[in-house]
């Protein structure tokens, strides 16, 4: 039961410090300006590799419903972020979940950048950016996709994946043995 305990409040936690560093955004020079750098996936992987895959899920579920309500005009924001963090937790935990070296880490991370680059162009392409541009009412975004894609999302995606997966590398090794299992 202590153990439980430990392992809810620790979920608590890093999902209240993910949503506030979803505040702190970073514009990325020469990319559209609505896609702005945070961190706030950093204690999500901390709980997915501590934790595992659910716990991860959680924190990223918390982090975004709490996002939504705080920023109803754009309800599709958390929802692609919620995916994007998701593909990635998932893919990165599979590709390191019995290898627990920096070696097996890096690979697992860029493997992880690069899905959820695949997953988020796919998803943006057939369903975000569409569902988007009908709530804003903006028809320019529903033409104009090809180039948005290729000339936004993906750059946005992997120069995220890589800081990201760095901050995490930096964190996961002094947390590992503080966060509970």
């Amino acid at each position: 039961m202590q153990q439980q305990t430990k392992r809810l409040i620790t979920i608590s936690m890093l999902s209240a410090i993910s949503f506030l560093l979803m505040f702190i955004k970073v514009p990325i020079p020469f990319l559209p300006p609505y896609l702005t750098l945070d961190v706030s996936d950093v204690p999500a992987l901390l709980a997915t590799f501590t934790m595992g895959p659910f716990a991860g899920i959680t924190v990223e579920f918390i982090k975004n419903l709490l996002n939504f309500f705080v920023n109803m005009s754009d309800p599709v924001g958390p929802l692609a972020n919620f995916l994007a963090a998701t593909s990635f937790l998932l893919t990165a935990y599979y590709f390191t979940k019995n290898k627990n070296n920096n070696t097996s880490l890096i690979i697992g991370l860029s493997i992880a950048t690069i899905v959820m680059t695949i997953v988020l162009s796919i998803l943006n392409y057939f369903v975000l950016l569409p569902l988007y541009g009908t709530i804003m009412n903006l028809t320019n975004v529903v033409e104009n996709l090809k180039i948005i894609i290729v000339s936004g999302i993906i750059p946005f995606n992997i120069i995220k994946g890589i800081v990201v997966s760095i901050l995490f590398m930096l964190l996961y090794r002094r947390l590992k043995n503080l966060l509970p299992r």
